[in-house]
């Protein structure tokens, strides 16, 4: 039985980077592109990060069933749509998966796929660290948007709370004070799960 390791955690606590590193490290993963009506960032690409679609789109995967979890924020740019799909990519009969998303998201598709297939893999960062990486990321842009980072600095602390987290059975966290450090850990977990699943699926024969 294959896997879904699922990345998150609150904006600015690295998971980007650390999904990034995650697949240089297992390459085997496949990977599973979410969807979103927000618009382009510089140096995304299409079918990269996103899929990048319209509501038009959004609403004909809803109606066509294929849509597993949706999420939309009222931001100060309009509202953001992001949702992922039943399109093709996910074939847990084959291969595990490497993905990453919202503690909402991560429930949702822990309850389309069963909890059994999908392993959580939670990166925090101690909030003031992470505001001043957040600022200097937007500082980076084109055109900052200063009140969008604060709705989602604030918005973290709704979604990611403490009871949300235990609700949600998060019980494993991986600290990100030093990203190498933080990547080793979650390999050396990855390994393991693999390697205990893989003993599930293939026990020694009895003596």
């Amino acid at each position: 039985m294959s896997k879904i390791f699922y990345v998150m955690g609150k904006s600015s606590s690295g998971k980007d980077t650390i999904y990034k590193r995650l697949m240089e490290k297992n390459p085997d993963f496949r990977t599973v592109v979410p969807y979103t009506t927000r618009p382009v960032r510089d140096g995304e690409k299409d079918g990269v990060e996103y899929f990048f679609a319209d509501e038009a789109q959004l609403n004909e995967m809803q109606e066509a069933g294929k849509v597993i979890e949706v999420r939309s924020y009222n931001t100060r740019c309009g509202v953001w749509t992001y949702f992922t799909a039943d399109d093709g990519q996910i074939n847990l009969e084959e291969h595990d998966y490497l993905m990453i998303g919202t503690l909402v998201s991560y429930q949702a598709l822990k309850e389309y796929f069963g909890a059994e297939k999908i392993v959580p893999l939670y990166i925090q960062v101690e909030d003031g660290e992470r505001l001043f990486r957040a600022l200097e990321r937007e500082q980076r842009e084109a055109v900052p948007r200063y009140t969008e980072l604060c709705r989602r600095f604030l918005a973290d602390e709704e979604d990611f709370s403490e009871e949300k987290l235990q609700e949600a059975g998060i019980q494993r966290r991986f600290e990100n004070r030093d990203l190498e450090i933080c990547l080793n850990e979650i390999q050396d977990f990855i390994r393991s799960e693999r390697e205990r699943n893989n003993r599930a699926e293939h026990p020694e024969p009895q003596a």
